[in-house]
């Protein structure tokens, strides 16, 4: 009787307490953002195992050790992945996700299908034998200290073995290979052996790995080394052996002749969209340029009728004003550093843009995020002489390099070309571009982004817009190297070389475009060059190099300065005079990497007030707690004056008092 007793009671007590409890075991359902923030977070683990070396080069290291071997089951593999994914995005209904995630949604659904574009249609990885280079994340191993040197040793050992395999792939995948990729596959390749001698060796050097472990890396990288010279020998146009025998077997090109670098309208249109994500067509941003490039023509000729008596006076000046112009620049253009200290040079130059911009309150610098000039790393060495590694979202405190490129080994005639290009003006447009406020500046906003899906699929002609548009940013507001951090004023010399600067971004769509689709002659696309925006050959030839190369991402400059500056007059328009530079730069710059025309739609609908990075919200945050600790002193000390002051006069009228 007890036991049923006490039996009543507990079920008593149990249906009791359950019915005093909230009805927990229903799932709350998630919102449509919620369920595609989980969706993000699974799409790019996902992700990274189909591209392990993407993944590391932006700070995600738990798949160092993979090398991906480049042959059809791998292809298959992304094809899979692309598809399927392409089919979860599309079950997630678009009206029903925040603005931030509809821009997610676009730059997913767009990576998905360029992927599939590039193996279904593209198709480089038959034609394009630079595309096979395993150098740069072995290099990265090497270079960057996520981790101890130690693990990264045996990382770099492990992901090795495979680099033989990896060259057999790339070789049965090349059916005909272009002169000019293979070329640069050649150059690359062979720049990069490097990395696995004296740069292991010196690494090995400082490690604290036992003398047989440093051998058994050493014999691999042997064989990693070999590998690489034996595709860099089956490139060979000649197909010559060591020997100077003819092998067609051994020779790349010798099968098939070769197909050319151009690749025709229909593909530029298509891989256009995809890189760029305008909401221009080619062939409008074209027209764009064309006009454009007339524009800055008539600006140069005035500001060159303008300095004509100071440069040169009593010398007539030419009846073509094109002509005319190029005097001009070429009298300026003397004026250049000496070549053993360009470097140098551009290292000093960084403070006074940090300085400057700080003056005039442009845009928040994070002074904790390093920028370390460095010589170009010989694996990166044939397509551009300056340019920007900074640290992906995972290594967000890593350090962001300044590659500059060395003119170590280079004729008297060939220095003075490329100086005479990078001359004391154009150096220091230069460093705005690349370094501060460019690309340097709009990677670490990048990179505190809330949302990584913009940090890893940026948009490329945002990025490359954002360092144009910066370079007439800083003069609009007076930069001037040799004036200071004051100057209110650039000179008409530094307008005159930033317009024939701007000539480059402007006439390389036309190139681009007018090379691949148009068929434009080697010729006629250096006397567009040399002629039209007035470089050095050395410079001309050089662009001619990049633009047999690569495809499309030479408009990325044009389109997105375009875009951009478009914006911001928008935005000048619509806010009038509550319209704030600064503002506008740390609100552009908080939507992370993402299409320009993304941006645009929502800064245009939206009233709120920027995003700021976290270094410059705990700055504000500081300079608020000062300004106010300052007020109580004041206020304070003005009470203590009132009563000194009180206490002054009721002593002065008790003396009063006393005389009466």
């Amino acid at each position: 009787m007890k036991k049923v007793l006490l039996l009543i009671m507990l079920v008593s007590f149990c249906t009791t307490i359950h019915a005093q409890q909230p009805m927990a075991h229903k799932p709350v359902q998630k919102t449509m953002d919620e369920r595609f923030n989980l969706y993000k977070e699974q799409f790019i683990q996902q992700m990274w195992v189909v591209y392990p070396g993407w993944a590391s080069s932006v700070g995600f290291h738990k798949y160092d050790t993979a090398l991906i071997i480049p042959d059809e089951r791998s292809r298959q593999k992304e094809r899979e992945f692309c598809m399927r994914n392409l089919s979860a995005l599309h079950s997630f209904k678009m009206d029903e996700l925040s603005d931030l995630n509809k821009i997610d949604y676009h730059l997913m659904e767009n990576q998905l299908n360029y992927s599939i574009f590039n193996i279904q249609e593209f198709r480089a990885f038959e034609w394009d034998p630079s595309t096979y280079n395993v150098s740069g994340g072995f290099a990265e191993l090497l270079a960057n200290d996520h981790m101890p040197l130690d693990r990264r040793l045996h990382s770099f050992y492990v992901k090795m073995e495979h680099v033989p395999e990896y060259y057999q792939a790339a070789k049965a995948n090349i059916k005909n290979p272009t002169r000019e990729h293979t070329d640069l596959a050649m150059e690359q390749n062979g720049g990069g052996l490097s990395v696995f001698g004296k740069d292991l060796e010196d690494a090995l050097a400082k490690s604290k790995l036992p003398k047989e472990e440093k051998d058994k890396i050493l014999a691999r990288a042997a064989k990693a080394t070999e590998s690489i010279k034996g595709y860099v020998q089956w490139l060979r146009r000649d197909g010559r052996d060591a020997k100077g025998r003819v092998d067609k077997k051994q020779s790349a090109q010798s099968q098939n002749g070769g197909r050319s670098f151009r690749i025709g309208k229909q593909l530029y249109d298509k891989k256009f969209a995809f890189e760029i994500q305008s909401g221009y067509t080619a062939d409008q941003i074209y027209a764009k340029a064309v006009a454009h490039k007339e524009e800055l023509h008539a600006k140069m000729f005035e500001i060159t009728e303008q300095l004509w008596p100071k440069y040169l006076k009593g010398v007539k000046m030419p009846e073509n004003k094109l002509q005319a112009i190029k005097m001009m620049i070429d009298t300026l253009s003397v004026k250049h550093v000496r070549p053993q200290d360009f470097q140098t040079t551009i290292e000093k130059q960084l403070p006074m843009l940090t300085n400057f911009i700080k003056k005039k309150e442009l845009i928040y610098i994070d002074p904790s995020k390093p920028l370390v000039v460095r010589r170009e790393p010989d694996y990166m060495a044939g397509v551009a002489g300056a340019s920007i590694n900074a640290p992906g979202p995972y290594d967000r405190n890593g350090n962001t390099y300044y590659n500059v490129g060395s003119l170590d080994g280079w004729s008297a005639a060939k220095s003075e070309s490329y100086l005479r290009e990078y001359n004391h003006y154009i150096l220091q447009i230069l460093n705005i571009h690349e370094a501060i406020p460019g690309h340097y500046t709009q990677l670490v906003y990048a990179n505190q982004s809330p949302s990584i899906i913009k940090s890893i699929l940026g948009n490329n002609a945002m990025i490359e817009g954002w360092a144009v548009y910066t370079e007439r940013m800083m003069l609009e507001n007076g930069y001037d190297g040799d004036k200071g951090p004051d100057s209110d004023e650039a000179s008409p010399e530094m307008w005159l070389m930033y317009y024939k600067w701007n000539l480059r971004s402007t006439c390389n769509t036309i190139l681009d475009y007018d090379v691949h689709t148009k068929n434009l002659s080697q010729k006629d696309a250096l006397k567009l060059l040399m002629e039209d925006a007035f470089q050095e050959k050395t410079e001309a030839m050089g662009k001619w190099k990049r633009v047999s190369v690569t495809q499309v991402q030479l408009c990325c400059y044009f389109t997105g300065y375009t875009e951009i500056y478009d914006l911001r007059e928008e935005m000048k328009n619509k806010q009038k005079r509550k319209f704030d530079l600064k503002q506008f730069h740390t609100q552009f710059l908080s939507y992370g990497s993402a299409p320009v025309k993304y941006i645009k739609e929502m800064m245009m609908n939206s009233d709120e007030q920027p995003v700021l990075p976290n270094a410059e919200q705990e700055m504000m945050l500081r300079e608020q707690k000062m300004k106010e600790a300052r007020a109580r002193s004041e206020m304070q000390q003005r009470e203590r004056n009132e009563k000194m002051q009180k206490k002054i006069l009721d002593m002065k009228k008790l003396q009063d008092e006393k005389k009466k």
